[in-house]
């Protein structure tokens, strides 16, 4: 089941009580070693997407929200007016003398007629990002992990009138098939439709014109420590970045899951993915390697600690810990 316009409504409308907040730091030293993950950089924020569960994972059952309650509320989902809570967050990684950001979120001044809460945002994205240590010239390499319009916004920034890549000595990673799937010279009807609208426009083509994009196909080793794999279905693109230093695993995984709902009910698709059975296939295939090799669990969007490491529970998954980041702090 996809969203249908009641749903994509909802987006449109963007009832978001979006807030600035900055990084949170790691301390937990399993999670933190020599070229892994160290901290997470937020923009716009968290807080309400104006969609029920029912409306954002039309096909979980009803009865996961309310038997999961207890660890859904307040992170993941709202007590009072059962509303599913989202984050907008970027993920710093140091490996290898290098500082790599997993996705960009929304982006400043951008046109987005169809999802107005994003658009023409004045977020203090740079900022946050200067608190972990990170201005836009440092950053070596930009990874998105899909081309949708929360993971691209803040590849470029307008100068003037035109728009320019935001970080001038990255390398920008995106999937072929993702970068080919939204290009609009493509004409390829898609599930979001003009969800995406100026998007690919915007934050894509002024990097890829830089000659700063590197369009990978199938796999891409990044380094000793990270690489990156294709997990079609929420896009054809879609990708997991996974982290393999020493004793460190952790596995970036994008929008694969919105919501930690999705681990105890894998089979529970967002509205918003383009091939549902795809989509579940990845999430059970990552999900179970996780299981079975103690990895972190990373994904896009989720508030309160941000990751979590699973356990299989006869079909399904399970919460087994949450990590150790820290909550959002006001900025």
């Amino acid at each position: 089941m996809r969203c249908g316009p009641a749903q994509r409504s909802a987006v449109r409308r963007g009832q978001v009580q979006s807030r600035d907040v900055y990084r949170g730091t790691c301390p937990a030293p399993q999670h933190c070693g020599a070229g892994s993950l160290t901290e997470r950089s937020y923009s716009p924020g968290a807080g309400p997407v104006d969609m029920s569960p029912e409306a954002f994972f039309p096909e979980s059952p009803a009865e996961a929200w309310e038997t999961h309650r207890s660890w859904l509320v307040p992170d993941f989902l709202d007590a009072e007016t059962r509303i599913v809570n989202s984050a907008i967050q970027t993920w710093v990684l140091r490996s290898e003398g290098k500082t790599i950001l997993v996705d960009t979120g929304v982006g400043n001044h951008k046109e987005r007629p169809y999802a107005p809460v994003w658009s023409h945002l004045n977020t203090n994205y740079l900022d946050n990002l200067a608190r972990a240590g990170v201005r836009p010239e440092d950053v070596d390499i930009v990874i998105n992990t899909h081309l949708h319009i929360d993971h691209v916004g803040w590849n470029t920034y307008l100068d003037g009138r035109t728009w320019v890549p935001t970080f001038p000595n990255a390398t920008y990673l995106m999937a072929k098939v993702d970068f080919d799937y939204w290009n609009p010279a493509n004409e390829i009807k898609t599930m979001f439709g003009r969800g995406n609208q100026n998007v690919f426009e915007d934050s894509v083509t002024p990097v890829h014109e830089a000659g700063l994009t590197h369009l990978w196909e199938g796999s891409y080793q990044i380094d000793r420590n990270l690489r990156l794999d294709l997990a079609p279905g929420h896009t054809p693109g879609s990708s997991v970045l996974t982290l393999d230093s020493g004793s460190d695993r952790a596995v970036f995984v994008g929008d694969m899951m919105h919501n930690p709902v999705q681990i105890v009910e894998p089979d529970a698709n967002s509205c918003f993915c383009e091939d549902p059975a795809e989509a579940r296939a990845s999430r059970r295939k990552v999900l179970s390697w996780a299981a079975d090799n103690n990895v972190l669990v990373v994904p896009a969007h989720l508030g309160g600690s941000g990751a979590a490491e699973v356990r299989r529970d006869g079909d399904k998954f399970a919460i087994k810990s949450w990590a150790a980041f820290s909550p959002y702090a006001q900025s």
